[in-house]
């Protein structure tokens, strides 16, 4: 049985309930988390309520972390949007459900080693690296920009990796290289024999590889399967546009996928 893995839901409710969906429909009973729950949307609670029962786990994001400690090193966009999260957190009039949510944030990990039968090898999850698991991005770029970072990436990697953070799909491999969903057969990585791989899962609630449609991935024994779906983008949208404390850039980019 597939696991699927989603990461980056960054509040938007309407592109979890798709992807949720979509997996329902695909026969997966199994679903994983990277982190970035929360920050930019306008659905934290919501969202924090979905990935709480219908996850078997999830990571720690830095925008997680950000709501529940400090946004450090954030920009001025996403720091507002932080504070503003916490505020409708804290707002909760339901004690037990705001308690609940709270719990569930408080403990969520910065990794885990994935042991379940779909998982090949014991796959190491994380948010942002292995190296530095909330906040260090894995850039397409660093494969020709950085080689000496991923490889002291790889060197933390025993076989498969996954990761979020940068909301741009695709597998590293140490050779280095990396391979955009279009560039695989069928959207689909088959684990090598002998071969390292990071694969980035992209995000679902704001995707930032010019496609709008959420990204998720099916993981297999032997394969990585990258699936896009659409949601309506207009509903997320028209609700950021409603928050003063939210930047209504963070509605456009939705639309262009950026």
């Amino acid at each position: 049985m597939p696991t699927a893995v989603i990461s980056d839901i960054h509040a938007n409710a309407e592109a979890l309930g798709a992807v949720l969906e979509d997996i329902r429909s695909r026969g997966a009973d199994r679903i994983i988390c990277l982190g970035d729950i929360v920050g930019y949307g306008p659905d934290p609670a919501a969202c924090v309520d979905m990935v709480r029962t219908r996850c078997a786990w999830s990571l720690m994001g830095n925008h997680d972390y950000g709501v529940l400690y400090e946004p450090t090193n954030f920009n001025p966009g996403a720091e507002a949007a932080a504070f503003w999260t916490r505020e409708v957190l804290d707002g909760e009039p339901d004690e037990a459900a705001r308690a609940a949510r709270y719990e569930f944030l408080g403990r969520l990990r910065v990794r885990v080693v994935d042991s379940s039968p779909a998982a090949p090898h014991h796959v190491l999850c994380v948010h942002g690296s292995p190296r530095r698991p909330i906040n260090e991005y894995i850039f397409p770029d660093d494969v020709q920009t950085a080689p000496d970072k991923l490889q002291t990436i790889f060197e933390r990697v025993t076989r498969v990796c996954l990761v979020g953070h940068t909301h741009v799909p695709g597998v590293f491999t140490d050779e280095p290289d990396f391979y955009p969903p279009s560039e695989l057969t069928d959207q689909t990585y088959r684990f090598t024999a002998g071969e390292k791989a990071i694969i980035n899962v992209g995000s679902v609630g704001q995707p930032r590889d010019l496609d709008p449609r959420a990204s998720y991935v099916m993981l297999e024994a032997d394969s990585a399967r990258f699936v896009r779906v659409p949601y309506d983008v207009e509903a997320t949208a028209a609700k950021i546009r409603k928050v003063p404390q939210l930047s209504d850039w963070l509605a456009d980019r939705l639309f262009e996928g950026r």
